[in-house]
């Protein structure tokens, strides 16, 4: 009997006289992190109360886009209207309140994954805008339409009270006009970010625009102008600053003017998430997030509660759903237009939205119009886009789009049972094949096709449950669940046939 038999048995006994044995183990130990807060959801699911308070949390952590934040569309929950932080990537900061002092901090973008596939049909470069009609005029919201007037008191010297008060012009890659900047910092994190809007813009042309043989002008880690962009803002420099947008400037006109960049753009067959992530960031904060609080009013625990998905998801659905430029996309309450847009952008394909909330819509409408100027700037062709008020079971215009429709999105997480069931007798008028995401599913779990439930039209659809994780927030790591519903009438014959 071994000691330790003895032991359990009550006994006194001695240890054996062995030599005693040190046994080394060597343990890796994870870093130290931060616990998820008790209301982390997905981040693809957040209240626009949320956003505030992660916001703060989030300041001296790199994140990598400010579309990470958004909230979900249509949630059962309270929401607190509060402008969003324009844009969450800081390359400068603004933590201290004096009038007089600016801080920068140059913060590297953390990597993030590919956007849709490569789309041999798909033709990014609007030949208009790199022509000579497309340098005339037209209507945008420049940076300093933000920045100046009633709002400039929000706002402050980005480079100390002595600073230069011109306006900065920064040059798009296609033949547009200058878009114009006031050189401030914002008193609060959760206005617009003028300086950051201009470095986010210099380095996405740099990464997107410019053939490898021009690259290093840009892009040498030493000497290039991207460089010289945070190394001027590190050094709190205004001249040195002004100097290298001037420089980035003549630069992208003069590749512009020999041919460069058209070509370039022409061999491009897809848009990273980086890239759409900047024009939607500059879009939404022109339009929607000086107006957000409107989107407050709204009747809580109906069908019309808002919110927003975050375009980290909605690029995931492009990609599950194959999504191409020559298909139909359809958002079955599309809120202020965010999903509609990026699937033009993205995917190049025609692209429509429903929604019934008024102030919904007429952010949509306004958010619409700028998206066409921003692309006109960066001298890309979105797919065509169509936003439509009311109804979506009533709509004339989405019960036809419906019926030749290739992807559906619905973010029914919050709608009633009632509504979800008059959703799906409109699936029975879709054609073979076509795609429906929603966030709850419309097939109960367990459903099988039996005589008593044969005219069902959810007999019609063959469901894939998608499980949704990230780590966009460097402390959490959370997920979620979606589904992927394919009208498939094989299953219904199948079932008759054996029957």
């Amino acid at each position: 009997m071994g000691f330790f038999d003895q032991f359990q048995k009550g006994g006194a006994t001695a240890l054996p006289p062995q030599k005693p044995q040190i046994r080394k183990v060597t343990r890796q130990t994870p870093a130290k992190s931060a616990p998820p807060t008790p209301e982390a959801r997905s981040p693809r699911v957040q209240s626009l109360s949320e956003r505030s308070r992660k916001s703060k949390l989030l300041k001296a952590r790199s994140v990598s886009s400010d579309l990470d934040a958004r909230p979900a569309k249509r949630l059962n929950t309270p929401v607190r209207a509060k402008k969003r932080p324009t844009p969450d990537t800081r390359l400068s900061s603004d933590d201290d309140a004096s009038d007089t002092d600016a801080s920068f901090e140059v913060r590297k973008r953390a990597r993030t994954s590919a956007s849709a596939e490569p789309d041999p049909e798909r033709r990014l470069r609007s030949v208009k805008a790199f022509s000579e009609e497309g340098s005339r005029p037209f209507k945008m919201v420049h940076g300093a339409d933000i920045t100046s007037g009633q709002k400039a008191g929000k706002f402050k010297p980005a480079f100390g009270a002595q600073g230069n008060s011109s306006d900065i012009l920064l040059q798009y890659p296609s033949a547009s006009q200058k878009e114009k900047f006031n050189c401030v910092v914002p008193r609060e994190s959760d206005e617009f970010r003028p300086i950051d809007d201009i470095v986010q813009v210099i380095e996405t042309v740099s990464d997107n625009y410019i053939p490898a043989e021009e690259a290093d002008e840009f892009n040498n880690e030493a000497t290039g102008i991207r460089r010289r962009v945070r190394r001027a803002l590190a050094v709190k420099s205004e001249s040195q600053f002004r100097e290298a947008v001037n420089d980035y400037n003549k630069a992208v006109e003069r590749l512009r003017i020999s041919g460069s960049l058209a070509k370039h753009l022409d061999a491009t067959q897809r848009i990273g998430l980086p890239w759409v992530e900047r024009v939607l960031t500059q879009t939404y904060a022109r339009t929607v997030s000086p107006r957000v609080d409107s989107l407050r009013q709204y009747e809580n625990g109906t069908d019309n509660v808002y919110g927003e998905l975050l375009p980290r998801f909605i690029t995931k659905i492009f990609k599950e759903t194959n999504l191409k430029s020559g298909q139909v996309f359809v958002d079955l309450g599309s809120g202020v237009g965010n999903v509609v847009l990026q699937a033009a952008l993205e995917v190049g394909c025609e692209s429509w939205g429903c929604e019934m909330m008024a102030n919904a819509c007429d952010l949509a409408e306004l958010q619409q119009s700028e998206f066409k100027a921003r692309c006109r700037l960066w001298g890309i062709v979105p797919g065509k886009t169509h936003l439509i008020r009311g109804d979506f079971l009533e709509q004339k215009s989405i019960i036809d789009v419906l019926k030749r429709a290739d992807v559906v999105l619905i973010n029914n997480q919050a709608f009633t049972p009632q509504l979800n069931n008059e959703l799906i007798n409109h699936f029975l008028d879709m054609k073979e094949g076509c795609q429906i995401v929603s966030l709850k599913s419309f097939v109960p779990a367990g459903h099988k096709i039996q005589s008593r439930n044969l005219n069902s039209p959810i007999n019609l659809l063959k469901v894939q449950q998608k499980n949704y994780w990230s780590n966009n927030v460097s402390w959490t790591d959370v997920g979620g669940t979606y589904f992927i519903a394919t009208k498939d009438s094989s299953r219904l014959k199948a079932f008759m046939d054996d029957n």
